[in-house]
């Protein structure tokens, strides 16, 4: 149970802090077009991410799965950029393009899941209660995920719903910053050099 508490706080940092702009990014993105009312869309669509992070995040800390890092922290915002240009083009709303929320949050999240294992990795290979550890990381992650969830739908709820702006603006705008900063992101880790 040590392993846990010790890894608990490694797990929030890693969402919370100003390095993980580009998670914080992907779920402004992801919940763009979803107010307070939305709470049980809100709520699958957060689990898909974190069950496809969770997946990868196991897989790879268990050396199961490795992806050159240069090509993870590309692949990051370039889901942002997907997700952010998808809320621009459609309303991802009906119930068929739900369903394909749903699928893109889980496949996206099995690759955020593999920046959260280049973070932990190095930590976990030599600490004997791997499982622990990697509860507790993922825990702590998950409490810093929320956290944020509710803080944009709070923030949300305040613009949309006590202000009265305009739902539909205030997704684009919302999207078209998210896509806006992460395209610069790509732009700057894309791996390649010409």
């Amino acid at each position: 149970m040590e392993a846990f508490t010790f890894y608990f706080p490694f797990g929030w940092e890693h969402i919370i802090s100003r390095d993980a702009l580009d998670h914080q990014l992907f779920l402004l993105a992801l919940l763009a077009w979803y107010g307070w009312k939305d709470w049980k869309t809100i709520l699958i669509l957060v689990t898909a991410f974190t069950v496809g992070h969770s997946l990868t995040l196991l897989l790879s800390v268990g050396d199961w799965v490795q992806v050159d890092s240069k090509w993870v922290e590309f692949f990051i915002p370039l889901t942002i950029v997907l997700t952010a240009g998808r809320n621009l083009i459609t309303k991802p709303i009906a119930s068929q393009q739900l369903y394909q929320s749903y699928a893109l949050a889980l496949f996206f999240g099995l690759i955020h899941g593999l920046g959260f294992a280049n973070t932990i990795r190095m930590m976990l290979a030599e600490d004997q209660q791997l499982g622990w550890g990697l509860l507790g990381f993922n825990c702590g992650l998950e409490v810093g995920q929320l956290t944020i969830v509710g803080g944009l739908v709070g923030i949300t709820f305040l613009i949309t719903e006590k202000m009265k702006a305009s739902t539909s603006v205030y997704s684009y705008l919302l999207s078209s910053l998210a896509l806006g900063i992460a395209a610069s992101i790509c732009y700057n880790r894309f791996p390649l050099s010409f």
